[in-house]
């Protein structure tokens, strides 16, 4: 039986329930990271027996699949999208902004299907978007193409983050600091076209790159996007 069919026990003597035990482990993992959760450290915040969490939770897997759909309630569209493009920009959008309300998503993003009721409203109003516009075949495949987009593109903004404060050196910061080093490296003439990045290219910031990145992956679903005749 999974976490979301299972009932919960009496709530006595401490009052209980899992709404109560995932805001208390989302809480600790903004804090710190998905590595500060355990049932222990829950149920600590809670003045809980840790033996209690069992009842209600069989696994720290079962926490984090719980934590993740109440993220997902963040994500859902509080409007069904106009139109299947706005649809999918919609939901890359805001997952990343859910990431950087709560880093630890990233960790959990990609593998298997969240399965929770919020993960499974945000997928139907993605889906439904795309339904009368083409095959389910092509239509999944546009879903994950796009997800498989956001998610590289959060995990790697969300681990630039977590560098700055592990080396206390903003993105400027580091180019200063490599920037002796890159000089040299790239004066010797093997790396031309990296030069021309460095010397020629635009800087943007993570939103600027997210935002162009997602708008070019969504021409490409574009093209695929056509009903075969009947």
């Amino acid at each position: 039986m999974s976490v979301w069919d299972r009932p919960e026990p009496p709530t006595r003597p401490v009052p209980l329930d899992r709404e109560r035990i995932v805001a208390a482990a989302i809480a600790l993992a903004d804090e710190a990271g998905l590595e500060a959760v355990s049932l222990r450290k829950v149920a600590a915040r809670l003045n809980a027996g840790p033996m209690r969490l069992y009842g209600y939770i069989s696994t720290k897997q079962e926490l984090f699949d719980l934590m993740v759909d109440e993220v997902y309630a963040e994500i859902l569209p509080q409007e069904q999208p106009g139109d299947w493009r706005e649809a999918l920009r919609t939901l890359a959008h805001r997952t990343r902004q859910a990431a950087l309300r709560h880093e630890w998503l990233a960790d959990l993003l990609g593998g298997r299907p969240a399965l929770g009721p919020n993960a499974l409203a945000v997928g139907e109003a993605t889906l439904a978007a795309l339904d009368s516009l083409t095959d389910i075949d092509t239509a999944m495949r546009a879903v994950e193409t796009v997800g498989a987009y956001s998610t590289g593109a959060i995990r790697r903004e969300i681990a630039n983050l977590r560098a700055e404060r592990t080396t206390g050196l903003s993105k400027h910061d580091w180019q200063r600091a490599s920037g002796p080093y890159l000089t040299r490296m790239l004066a010797i003439g093997r790396f031309p076209a990296l030069a021309k990045a460095v010397y020629d290219g635009t800087d943007v910031d993570a939103e600027a790159s997210f935002t162009t990145g997602l708008d070019w992956v969504l021409d490409a679903v574009a093209t695929k996007l056509t009903r075969p005749p009947a």
